[in-house]
């Protein structure tokens, strides 16, 4: 079940990283429970891998045990879908197609799985992933015998691009949702969900190795006045008015702007892509820039959507 020094590229999106000291993939509570045991009696450090869609692994690796549920439960009884951890965001859109099953259109071409989505409150177009939860059943590793709980939508505590379980970060490890959704019909469940799909590709420069946005947008609140009456054009709804950290990016001149191996992308500057065997510290060394120069020009702190480790 354990492997020891397994490189962390193939299961970075970004293509980058190094060594994990051991690493666990684990498709059972018992196998999990069992690695998590079996780590802190070792005093080893645990890291909880999803599908590395938002992650930027250090190019020293992790010394400690990289922890990756695989749970592939995807199951319907009527309208309620209860999905494990592990399921990619595609698969459970092609399930909830086949079963004509809606509510979770906005996620066309979201990648990563379930897990990561709920943990990070995922959302696009106007929708978030909260909208559909009922339940999430996870497993407290904080205490000395790992403990299955269950919470429902409120228990949660949703926010922007946040939960309870990222605010827990490290003592909870997703291991299944169950979901709320609506009868409809599915060619146009099929079709909403292929305009995402299209809109992200014409957007977004997916022919390179990438973790998504780097930032989150802003709340146009954190804006002056001033600044707040010349922003009103850019704004969009996600889902209270924010305005997109791309386009701040773009204002402040840094689209193109490379370092080492990783570019700011000139297609959706948002995007900081690995387009020549990039290294963690190049990607970070354009992270700091953009911070810098969005705050020099608009006088607000970005705050990053990513995971470090």
């Amino acid at each position: 079940m354990f492997e020891s020094q397994v490189s962390l590229v193939k299961y970075s999106n970004y293509k980058i990283g190094g060594l994990a000291r051991h690493f666990c993939a684990a498709n059972s509570v018992g196998q999990l429970t069992l690695a998590v045991e079996k780590a802190r009696k070792n005093k080893s450090p645990i890291f909880i891998l999803g599908g590395g869609t938002n992650l930027l692994i250090n190019d020293n690796g992790f010394d400690g045990l990289v922890l990756k549920p695989e749970i592939g439960l995807l199951k319907a009884n009527g309208d309620l879908v209860t999905v494990g951890a592990g399921v990619p965001i595609d698969e459970l859109l092609d399930y909830s197609i086949t079963r004509g099953l809606s509510g979770l259109e906005w996620a066309g071409g979201l990648p990563g799985t379930l897990g990561g989505a709920v943990r990070g409150n995922a959302g696009a177009f106007g929708g978030e992933i909260k909208d559909v939860v009922k339940e999430v059943v996870s497993l407290d590793i904080s205490k000395p015998k790992p403990q299955v709980v269950r919470r429902d939508n409120k228990a949660c505590r949703f926010g922007y691009r946040d939960s309870v379980f990222k605010q827990r970060d490290g003592d909870e490890i997703i291991l299944e949702a169950t979901l709320a959704l609506s009868r409809g019909d599915k060619k146009a469940i099929s079709t909403a969900i292929e305009e995402k799909i299209a809109y992200r590709q014409n957007r977004q420069p997916l022919e390179y190795p990438n973790i998504g946005s780097i930032f989150k947008n802003v709340d146009l609140k954190k804006f002056d006045k001033k600044q707040q009456k010349e922003l009103v054009g850019v704004l969009k709804v996600d889902p209270f008015p924010v305005v997109p950290t791309a386009y701040l990016i773009h204002v402040a001149g840094l689209k193109g702007v490379s370092w080492g191996g990783a570019m700011i992308s000139p297609k959706h500057p948002n995007f900081i892509v690995n387009v020549l065997d990039a290294k963690a510290e190049d990607v970070k060394k354009l992270i700091e820039l953009v911070k810098l120069e969005v705050n020099r020009k608009f006088k607000v702190d970005l705050e990053e959507e990513v995971i470090t480790v």
